[in-house]
Order: C-alpha cells, then sequence, then structure tokens
C-alpha cells in the first residue's frame, strides 16, 4: 500500500510539474508598440454613452463587420467579464489605404471607471451576421476571436479623462485626429457633443530634456514645480485651428476639463533640419561631440560623416545605421508623444536605443518591457504609469544601477557600426 501511495504521489507531482508547461502564456502588448499593427484610438462622452473613435491598420473591413468589445478583471485575465459582437454600419466606419476607422458606442453602465476593455474585429465574414446576432440575443456563449484577445486587439484602461471629455479634435476634413500632437500651424478642428462650446487654449514652453539613462538617479536631474503659461486665446465654435509651437492645454467650454495638446514644428514626427537630426544623437555621443556637429559649416554634411566613421567608412552600412536610428526616432514620436518629442521620453531612449520591445506585459499602472534575443543584453525593464493633465498615459521607467553594463554595451555596439537588432 505504501508503495501504491508513494506512485500515486509521484504521478500527481508531475502532473502539477506539467501544468505549469501547459498554462497559457502571458498576454503581450508589443504588437501595439509596432508602428505598421499599431491602433489608434480616442473618445468622447455623448451623454450616457462612451464613444471609441479608432483607426486599425489594414482595409479589409466590409459592412456587417462584427467587431468583439469585451470587459476584463485585469490586463493578465484568462477569460472577459462579459463580452458582446456589434456590427459596424454604414457611417461609422471609412476606409482608406492608410487604414480603416471605426467609431463604436458603449454604455457607460458597462465601462465603470478603471474597466479595462478591448475592441477586436472578428474573422467572421459579414455575411455571418444574422447568426452573430441570434447569439447575441440567445445569450449563447460566443467563441473568442482568438486565444488570448491581442491579435488585432485594442486595449483601453477607462480613465477619469475618457469618462468627462465631450470632444474630440478633427483633421482638416473634419475626421477624426486620433492624436495628441500637430505640426505648427496644421490646420485642426473641434468635434463636440451636444452644445458646441468655444476652444480655449493655454500655451506653454516646449521642453527639450531627454530622459536620462536607465541607471542614472531621477533625483539627479532638476524638474521645474511649474510650467510658465505663455499666452492662452479662445476660438469661436466651429473655427478652424492653426497654432504655434508650444505645449498646450485645451478645453472646450469652461464645464470640461484640460487636455494635453503637442505642437513641433516643421514635418514633426519626421525629422528635416539638421538640429532635429544632431539632437536624438545625445544617447550616443559625449557633449563635445554634438557640439562639433552643431557647429560645422555644413551640419548635415557632418552628421553624415559621423554615421560613415562609425561604420568604419562603409556606406550601405552607414545607410542602414541612419535608416534604422532616424526610424527609431520617428515612430518613437508617433507613439509617445505627450508632454514633449516621444524620442525625449523614457519609453523612447529605450526605443531608440534597444531597439522596440520584444514583449511587453502591462497591469493597471504599470508595464514591462522584456528583451531576450541576444543573451548577454537580456532584461527586463518596468515602466510605471505617471499620469498628468499633460500627459495622462505617460510612463516613467523604474531606474536601477544594474542596468549600467546593458546600457553600455548597447551604445558601445552602435558605436561600432553595428544596428541592434530587437524587437522586430
Amino acid at each position: 500500500m505504501k508503495t501504491i501511495h508513494s506512485f500515486l504521489l509521484l504521478v500527481l507531482l508531475s502532473l502539477s510539474s506539467l501544468s505549469g508547461l501547459w498554462a497559457a502564456p502571458r498576454r503581450d502588448f508589443a504588437e501595439q508598440y509596432r508602428p505598421d499593427r499599431q491602433i489608434l484610438v480616442d473618445s468622447r462622452r455623448e451623454g450616457d454613452s462612451l464613444r471609441l473613435f479608432l483607426r486599425f491598420p489594414g482595409n479589409n473591413f466590409r459592412p456587417g463587420q462584427v467587431m468583439y468589445v469585451a470587459a476584463w478583471a485585469s490586463y493578465a485575465a484568462k477569460q472577459p467579464k462579459w463580452q458582446y459582437p456589434t456590427q459596424l454600419r454604414p457611417g461609422h466606419f471609412r476606409q482608406e489605404p492608410g487604414g480603416t476607422w471605426v467609431d463604436i458606442a458603449l454604455p457607460l453602465s458597462r465601462v465603470p471607471l478603471g474597466q479595462i476593455i478591448s475592441v477586436q474585429p472578428s474573422l467572421i465574414p459579414a455575411s455571418a451576421s444574422a447568426s452573430i446576432s441570434k447569439q447575441q440575443s440567445s445569450n449563447t456563449p460566443l467563441p473568442p476571436p482568438n486565444s488570448d484577445y491581442t491579435d488585432g486587439a485594442l486595449w483601453l484602461n477607462i480613465t477619469p479623462a475618457r469618462l468627462t471629455q465631450s470632444y474630440i479634435l478633427t483633421d482638416s476634413l473634419g475626421h477624426p485626429l486620433l492624436r495628441r500632437y500637430l505640426r505648427a500651424g496644421e490646420t485642426f478642428g473641434v468635434s463636440s457633443y451636444g452644445t458646441v462650446q468655444p476652444l480655449q487654449t493655454r500655451r506653454y514652453p516646449l521642453s527639450s530634456q531627454p530622459a536620462l539613462p536607465p541607471m542614472s538617479n531621477p533625483a539627479s536631474l532638476a524638474q521645474p514645480r511649474t510650467l510658465a503659461l505663455t499666452d492662452s486665446a479662445s476660438f469661436t465654435p466651429g473655427q478652424a485651428v492653426q497654432l504655434s509651437s508650444g505645449l498646450y492645454l485645451l478645453r472646450a467650454g469652461s464645464n470640461s476639463s484640460w487636455s494635453g495638446l503637442l505642437v513641433e514644428e516643421n514635418s514633426f514626427p519626421e525629422l528635416t533640419s539638421a538640429d532635429e537630426l544632431i539632437a536624438p544623437l545625445t544617447f550616443l555621443t559625449t557633449s563635445a561631440e554634438r557640439k562639433k556637429l552643431f557647429d560645422a559649416p555644413d551640419p548635415k554634411k557632418a552628421i553624415d560623416k559621423f554615421w560613415l566613421d562609425l561604420a568604419g567608412g562603409n556606406q550601405a552600412v552607414a545607410k542602414q545605421l541612419i535608416r534604422t536610428y532616424y526610424g527609431r526616432v520617428m515612430e518613437a514620436n508617433r507613439l509617445f508623444s505627450a508632454h514633449k518629442a516621444g524620442w525625449l521620453t523614457d519609453r523612447g531612449l529605450l526605443y531608440l536605443v534597444m531597439g522596440p520591445p520584444e514583449s511587453v506585459y502591462r497591469e493597471v499602472g504599470q508595464e514591462q518591457w522584456v528583451y531576450r534575443s541576444n543573451p548577454e543584453r537580456a532584461a527586463t525593464y518596468t515602466f510605471r504609469a505617471k499620469p498628468s493633465t499633460f500627459a495622462p498615459e505617460h510612463y516613467e521607467l523604474v531606474r536601477r544601477p544594474e542596468y549600467e553594463r546593458l546600457w553600455y554595451a548597447a551604445v558601445e555596439q552602435w558605436r561600432k557600426g553595428i544596428t541592434v537588432r530587437t524587437g522586430r
């Protein structure tokens, strides 16, 4: 009998070990940091509903396309608290070569403060819409869009700003802008729900302060406690608006909350001037090297020579380094711009030097970036949410001394003319 008990115990222990191997992997959100896969979103409070405006990459949606909306207890939850399908109707989606624009209204009763929701297009063809509607009305359990609800899905935390803002920004054609940055002089407008209100703006100076390396002590960087107001203005309802460069607070009407908007010069988020090409080199160069580039008679030629020297005179390698590094600068601007240009932020810092994260794991108020393909530089970096009126989705890196070796190894690889290949 003792032998049988021992055998059964061994079997149970073995099954327990195997269950760990069979456990579903953590939900990975790295896709959202791939510019070609990113889903853009804005929202507007409309009475007892919250309307989401989304842009999905690709243009393969059709009338009757089924979208799954689901609510989650956490980003790691295995099953949704609820889910239901909704069908796209004419007038609530449009397609262009750059993507598909969709808007969906959610009852406020289903999206309380702090709720995490996902929105995902189904692979079910529009012709099956009648069957889907029948399943929904009969409360029949619906099949998940995919195993972990991340493929092609938007995940969103319902914040106070999303529940109170009753307007969205629009482009010159009146379409949702879906970004919190503009180029100086770019025309935009405001689309409000309910009574149209005048737009009020407050302008503050732009920041050019880059993020500190990941092993630095944040206390070593003096931060101003307040920003000096430069000027303010008001625009009549329906007026096309153009702003000069600066960091702005906007609100439509005196009862709405303020929200941030970044307005940059030239062709932002792209880079055109010599100064814009030199500034991001702060992570790879010394101050003396950058001064030499700024002071050169022809700064753009000096920049080309800088990269050619790193490439050991190999023009093909130099071009690859330039495409990769400045491509990441522009991608970081699109992904992370908030109270300052995206490449200046903590997430932009890692994105430039380390590359896009290979995996991204989220919790409420935190996300982790994982790099693992190169064992010598494998690491996990933690970012914690630090929202503000200017940047409600801003994250700050948790800096640690042990990152020093990893950081300098990555910088040295760039200095040797070797493109860092991670996350793509």
